[in-house]
């Protein structure tokens, strides 16, 4: 696991790096004066770097950077890293900006009143883009910035259990067993939402054909425990967006009382500007929330995201918390407390610095890239899997054609672009399609035309050695 360390017993730690023997070979020590011809000449150039304990001493600071900077150079270059939707490219002011603001506890609004008043801002932006309910006066759309959309999501799936919990009980009804259905290719957050909050899963499953929910299949699962349905906006394997519409439409003609809750982890700050006129957000009478990530295609680092509720009745009062250090009510409602400033007001540079046309512009660009990558990848002889034209997010999905008979897979290609450097993800489908193998480009800001070129070039490079290779080299060069 890369989130959860072990911490290695006194023994190990002791062993550390050194080689069988080194122990025994001994060196003066390099000089103490600090003062040395450079960061290589210093005492810490010839020592492991701190592991397992913090050091008793202290060291310079140019050679703690040196040495840190050495040490994160094996890392990859994150502009090659096509896996990831995360933005990598920002502009010079916005990241002067963000570093200015690295001080400040986003929480501390009696400090910091300005930067809470630029969330509000981006709150009601983002609400007005998704076509947020504003005509009256006394009931308006409510939302908050999080971390990302883990914690949006997370704030969804609560919001939605306890509303249906406060039902049943109004009822006199069982509320212990609550449900959520969604597409079985959801990101793995909602899973773990699910599993935190002891809500049982239901899943809508793919097929090899149909790699999004079925809303007829949604809507058929939906029972009395049921807290709602997740439908999403850009899936993660194919991009897709899936028809929120028809779940909606089959909800009102069944007279069905369930909200849904929009995933536009990936998609929220695409559609809108690409497919304008799909009805996928607050047009749409059952949605209820939307969750969306401004560190991916909302153009910021990581560390943002916002959730947007249709109306303080779909967020029951009992879990938001309010605080009054600035003389009125500031409602809260987030599952963290200190966070950094910076991402906010990142995004609120990005959404007035761009503009509703900048963003087109933008993600116009992207969409055209990812088609001409797509039909550069279907000339090498790849099958397609994602949506093109803008109907779904600027990625490609694609996989081998197995009637070729390949005597290699979709791994070893993702092996050989990355000892170009590139990371293009290789996996499997969602449970119940997981005999397909197919991999992912994901197309960002930063992904020119020239870049997809070379991409091209090097798949075809990929392609010719491995053809010139029998399949046990194959396998041994994957090893």
């Amino acid at each position: 696991m890369v989130h959860l360390a072990s911490v290695p017993s006194d023994a190990a730690a002791r062993r550390g790096s050194v080689a069988e023997g080194m122990e025994k070979i001994q060196f003066n020590d390099p000089a103490e004066d600090e003062a040395v011809a450079s960061v290589y000449g210093s005492r810490f150039a010839a020592q492991d770097l701190p592991q397992h304990e913090m050091p008793e001493r202290e060291m310079p600071k140019e050679i703690a950077y040196r040495m840190i900077r050495d040490d994160l150079s094996l890392d990859g270059n994150p502009m090659l890293n096509l896996a990831s939707f995360v933005t990598t490219y920002m502009e010079d002011e916005v990241e002067k900006l963000m570093a200015e603001a690295l001080p400040k506890n986003f929480i501390d609004y009696e400090e910091y009143p300005q930067t809470a008043e630029i969330q509000n801002r981006c709150v009601s932006m983002i609400a007005r883009m998704f076509n947020a309910p504003t005509q009256s006066e006394h009931v308006s759309a409510m939302g908050t910035s999080t971390v990302g959309s883990s914690e949006a999501i997370m704030l969804g799936v609560l919001s939605m259990k306890r509303r249906w919990q406060n039902k049943r009980k109004a009822e006199g009804k069982d509320s212990s067993r609550p449900n959520i259905i969604m597409n079985a290719a959801v990101q793995v957050c909602w899973e773990k939402a699910a599993r935190y909050f002891e809500v049982e899963e239901w899943y809508s499953y793919c097929t090899e054909d149909r790699y999004v929910i079925d809303p007829e299949e949604a809507v058929n699962l939906v029972d009395e425990n049921t807290i709602g349905i997740c439908a999403i906006v850009g899936t993660t394997y194919t991009g897709e967006y899936e028809d929120v519409k028809a779940i909606n439409d089959l909800l009102v003609k069944k007279n069905i009382d369930c909200p849904i809750h929009v995933d536009a982890a990936s998609g929220g700050f695409v559609a809108p500007f690409i497919v304008p006129d799909l009805p996928w957000d607050f047009r749409l009478e059952k949605v209820v929330s939307i969750n969306v990530s401004g560190h991916k295609y909302g153009l910021v680092y990581p560390g943002v995201g916002w959730i947007v509720w249709r109306s303080p009745e779909f967020l029951p009062k009992e879990l938001v918390f309010n605080i009054n250090y600035l003389g009125a009510d500031q409602a809260s409602f987030t599952l963290n407390f200190s966070k950094g400033a910076s991402q906010v007001i990142g995004q609120y540079y990005q959404m007035i610095r761009l503009g509703k046309r900048g963003f087109r512009s933008i993600m116009m660009n992207l969409t055209r890239t990812a088609d001409y990558l797509a039909a550069n990848l279907k000339q090498l002889g790849f099958l397609i899997m994602s949506k093109g034209g803008g109907q779904g997010l600027p990625l490609v999905a694609f996989r081998l054609d197995r009637e070729k008979g390949y005597h290699y897979d979709e791994f070893a290609i993702a092996h050989q672009l990355r000892e170009r450097g590139w990371v293009v993800p290789a996996y499997t489908m969602a449970p119940h399609s997981e005999n397909l193998k197919m991999m992912r480009v994901v197309v960002r800001e930063d992904f020119s035309r020239a870049r997809c070129d070379t991409l091209v070039q090097d798949i075809k490079l990929a392609l010719q050695t491995l053809n010139a290779m029998d399949q046990k080299t194959v396998e041994v060069h994957q090893e």
